[in-house]
């Protein structure tokens, strides 16, 4: 069975969720109605090797927004695209990950972020060790984290801070030197919910 399928059926068997997935809402900061929102996607690219893991980036330090943290490949829908197209899209601009290489399995539950983006994760298999090139622009170094650490509720630590006078929660997870948080570690933190692997 390839990774693809093992990926489509734990999709499929896991598909019921959980009631109590993460949605980035915070009524508190941010009342704005979906319609407000603006549509974003990510793509969840798990390399398919004996121990899958799962391509990530470390953004620059130059950037205005969100400088140099953990993020999947992805950004704002352009006119006319769905999720899957912008993930695919975004993912050859940021690490030059050739669409053709992607096995799309679908979408997963949206994330609702307290900076106004509906973001629509995208999970696919990619093949291993393909020559990724980080855009210089955006994508300091890409990386891979093994799916099972990723996925085990024991490496998803939940955490607060303060933020505009208010009680922020949100999730990280460690791998080596690296800190993922934020609404990445959300996103991860919901297909560990979502997915029977």
């Amino acid at each position: 069975m390839t990774l693809a399928e093992r990926l489509a059926r734990a999709w499929q068997a896991g598909r019921g969720g959980d009631a109590s997935l993460l949605t980035g809402d915070d009524r508190e900061l941010d009342a704005r109605p979906p319609a407000d929102l603006t549509p974003a996607a990510v793509l969840i690219a798990v390399t398919d090797r004996d121990r899958p893991g799962v391509l990530l980036t470390q953004r620059t330090e130059t950037l205005r927004h969100h400088a140099g943290q953990i993020a999947f490949p992805g950004g704002r829908l352009d006119p006319g695209e769905d999720a899957v197209a912008a993930a695919l899209r975004e993912a050859e601009e940021e690490i030059a990950l050739p669409r053709a290489a992607v096995a799309v399995i679908g979408p997963v539950a949206a994330y609702r972020t307290i900076t106004g983006y509906a973001v629509t994760p995208v999970l696919a298999a990619v093949p291993a060790d393909l020559p990724l090139v980080p855009s210089e622009a955006e994508v300091a170094s890409v990386f891979e984290v093994p799916l099972d650490h990723l996925l085990d509720p024991a490496n998803q630590l939940a955490a607060s801070a303060q933020w505009r006078g208010q009680t922020r929660h949100y999730y990280e997870i460690h791998w080596q030197d690296r800190r993922i948080w934020g609404a990445t570690a959300a996103m991860i933190v919901n297909l560990s919910r979502q997915l029977a692997w």
